[in-house]
């Protein structure tokens, strides 16, 4: 709980920051440029070095603090449902290889902690996938099956280790949890130590592909790179229309400590029932366990949704029913991007690109698929080749397969960029807006204003054009942050971003 009595934020951003450091402040030359510093960012760096490159990380804001620092730290190859959806739209082989080359990270992380000497209170533990309704038993069977041809040592079960009983279950042993900031802070640590360059609070705004690329900071300093890999959860530069295949998507999380005398969950779990459900515990203290829960699914900035404290409520709410005596002191959300043939992005930028990279998609596992990313890219980059690369290949398309998700995508963007600018919905004056809340005004100079009144009553405005695309943006007052509907980038109330695709600010209000 923070002083005021409100839960705090992030169970992992509250431990120790790490070092500091320094933004780019000239023109640099590398071998390689890694831009965006989470779980796949800092990854690649750490494994490009160790193969004899020269690297240059560089983070908008501080490193292994956004997505990766607001996740559930579960490190898995049992991935939900995944093994079914990838098997009926790839092909058992390439489930296969999705499950070998996420097998491979979870072994990797436990080697890299070991080997370095990492204290992120790693644990090995099952990971379990479940239901509670009957009608969704056939499901499980069907992933068990699934998972199993892919070549992991799953077991269908019908109980689990939980204060409630399930009807079907698939159980994955032997899989990781951990404290992720942890971790890359002392990868990070280490990266350097090898030759690596880490620079901080430097937003890149453009890329110019040729040999070598070029990158332009904020602050109009360039960096040269032979390769440069794009790792900014949503890609910054979509020169391979990315945008057309993913969806961001946020979820909320809750945590409290259990008390001693609770039924402790023995695992790591996921149902895809009730807008999904993710949960697992972490060490608290000397003799207590904190539970740690996700889920409740949502569009960021859609103009209809409840919003991140509805359902903040609803999570938990189902938290307190189903786990005896437990209080939240811990609450916030996370963002995370889906692709519509259910595997992530992790290749070339574009067609035809020869020396810019991406990783992207990861469909709410981002830490095995991060670590996955980094050794998939580090051997592209030095070898020209990986046994994964043509299945996370971005560049593919499954046109039958990917179809109603992609249209479904498009008439999103479509009817936020035409239906958001009619009038309805929006605040007529500055007089209707109250402390704490925000709202878009119409009529007020060029174009819709987003304006929000802050708890002291000063206003704070900015154009509500999302400096991506266009789309119009909307207010969470929860979390006091401007959301575009379209691709989910995210300002604060001055227009800074928070979330990309976006790098600029939103404009002054006109």
């Amino acid at each position: 709980m923070t002083r005021s009595g409100q839960p705090a934020g992030s169970l992992w951003t509250e431990y120790d920051p790490g070092p500091e450091y320094p933004p780019l402040r000239g023109d640099i030359r590398v071998e390689v440029a890694v831009v965006g510093a989470g779980m796949a960012g800092i990854c690649t760096a750490w494994e490009l070095t160790r193969r004899g490159r020269t690297v240059a990380l560089v983070e908008a804001d501080r490193i292994a603090h956004g997505v990766t620092g607001h996740t559930t730290a579960k490190l898995s190859a049992l991935h939900g449902m995944a093994y079914s959806r990838i098997r009926k739209v790839h092909g058992a082989e390439r489930a296969g290889q999705y499950a070998a080359s996420q097998q491979d990270a979870v072994a990797h992380v436990q080697e890299l902690s070991d080997g370095l000497g990492i204290d992120c209170d790693l644990e090995r533990t099952s990971a379990y996938t479940y239901v509670t309704a009957p009608d969704r038993v056939d499901d499980v069977r069907r992933e068990a099956d699934a998972a199993r041809d892919a070549g992991l040592d799953v077991a269908y079960v019908e109980e689990a280790p939980l204060p409630f009983p399930v009807a079907a279950a698939v159980r994955l042993d032997d899989q990781v949890q951990f404290h992720p900031r942890k971790f890359l802070l002392a990868l990070a640590v280490d990266l350097v130590r090898h030759g690596g360059k880490i620079f901080e609070r430097s937003r890149v705004t453009d890329l110019s592909e040729g040999e070598p690329c070029r990158l332009t900071t904020s602050a109009d300093h360039i960096i040269r790179a032979d390769d440069v890999v794009v790792a900014t959860h949503y890609p910054v530069f979509d020169r391979g229309l990315h945008f057309t295949r993913l969806e961001p998507k946020r979820e909320v999380v809750v945590a409290g400590p259990l008390p001693p005398d609770a039924i402790t969950p023995e695992g790591m779990f996921l149902t895809p029932e009730e807008n999904t459900r993710s949960f697992r515990t972490a060490p608290h203290d000397e003799h207590g366990r904190m539970l740690i829960v996700t889920g409740e699914k949502f569009n960021p900035g859609a103009p209809h949704d409840r919003g991140s404290a509805a359902h903040l409520d609803t999570l938990t709410t189902w938290a307190g029913e189903h786990f005896t005596d437990f209080t939240v002191t811990h609450r916030w959300a996370t963002q995370d991007t889906f692709s519509t043939d259910h595997v992530p992005y992790v290749g070339r930028l574009r067609p035809g690109g020869h020396h810019t990279y991406v990783a992207t998609g990861f469909g709410g596992w981002g830490l095995s698929g991060g670590v996955m990313a980094g050794r998939l890219l580090t051997s592209l980059i030095t070898d020209g080749a990986s046994p994964w690369a043509e299945l996370y290949d971005p560049v593919r398309l499954h046109p039958v397969a990917e179809a109603p998700a992609m249209l479904r995508l498009g008439a999103k963007t479509v009817r936020h960029l035409v239906g958001d600018r009619l009038p309805g919905g929006h605040a007529d004056s500055v007089d209707d807006i109250g402390p704490g809340q925000g709202a878009v005004l119409r009529g007020h100079g060029e174009g819709p204003q987003a304006v929000h009144r802050d708890m002291s009553g000063t206003l704070h405005q900015v154009s509500a054009r999302c400096t991506h695309l266009g789309c119009i943006v909307h207010f969470d007052e929860t979390e006091r942050a401007w959301e575009c509907p379209c691709h989910g980038s995210r300002f604060d109330v001055d227009g800074a971003v928070l979330h990309g695709p976006a790098v600029r600010p939103l404009e002054p209000p006109s």
